[in-house]
């Protein structure tokens, strides 16, 4: 890759961030309180998706459970949704792969849990059932995706728009996103202390 394509690629980036900052600050801010009164409640936070999306998921959690930034707390209630793989194996076999978060959502989800959702078209069928089935058990919901209106904003509480329809450059939101709620997180439980 020659010079002139990295810094086009740096600045189309830097371009999003900035759509981003503009237009996605008040549900940056709900997504993020919902995220704190959730773990205050007593409840989890699942999250889940495909591909980048699932790696996104998977940071997330391990920040919440291990730390982000204050090395010295307690442990914060998350998972990551299918990286459990005989779970995944077996779901995705015996019923079909859309499946695969939904019911996990089914197994352990409660009511004062948190479901965020991460897929970049805002459409993946198996985040979407997993939202239902989380509305359906009395959940609270979010969900990151870039700015098409996929099938799953109609099931969010709270919905944080990347405002763009290159994947890269919503999934490279997706982990400010993701390093918002574990420092508002971190944040409040060190304020209440």
């Amino acid at each position: 890759m020659d010079e002139s394509k990295i810094r086009s690629t740096i600045e189309d980036g830097i371009a999003t961030k900035q759509r981003f900052l503009e237009q996605c600050l008040p549900s940056l801010v709900e997504l993020s309180e919902l995220a704190v009164r959730t773990l205050k409640n007593g409840g989890k936070i699942m999250l889940c998706g495909n591909g980048g999306s699932s790696c996104d998921a998977a940071h997330a959690a391990g920040e919440l459970v291990g730390w982000f930034e204050h090395k010295e707390r307690p442990g914060y209630a998350a998972i990551a949704l299918g990286h459990q793989v005989p779970a995944l194996t077996a779901i995705g076999n015996d019923v079909g792969f859309e499946h695969v978060f939904r019911r996990e959502v089914e197994a352990i989800g409660r009511p004062d849990d948190l479901l965020v959702g991460i897929t970049t078209s805002g459409g993946s069928k198996n985040v979407l059932l997993a939202m239902q089935q989380a509305k359906q058990m009395g959940m609270k919901t979010a969900l990151l995706c870039g700015e098409k209106r996929g099938a799953c904003v109609a099931h969010a509480d709270v919905a944080v728009h990347v405002p763009s329809t290159n994947t890269a450059r919503i999934q490279e939101s997706h982990l400010v996103c993701v390093h918002i709620v574990c420092a508002a997180v971190e944040d409040a439980f060190a304020d209440a202390n």
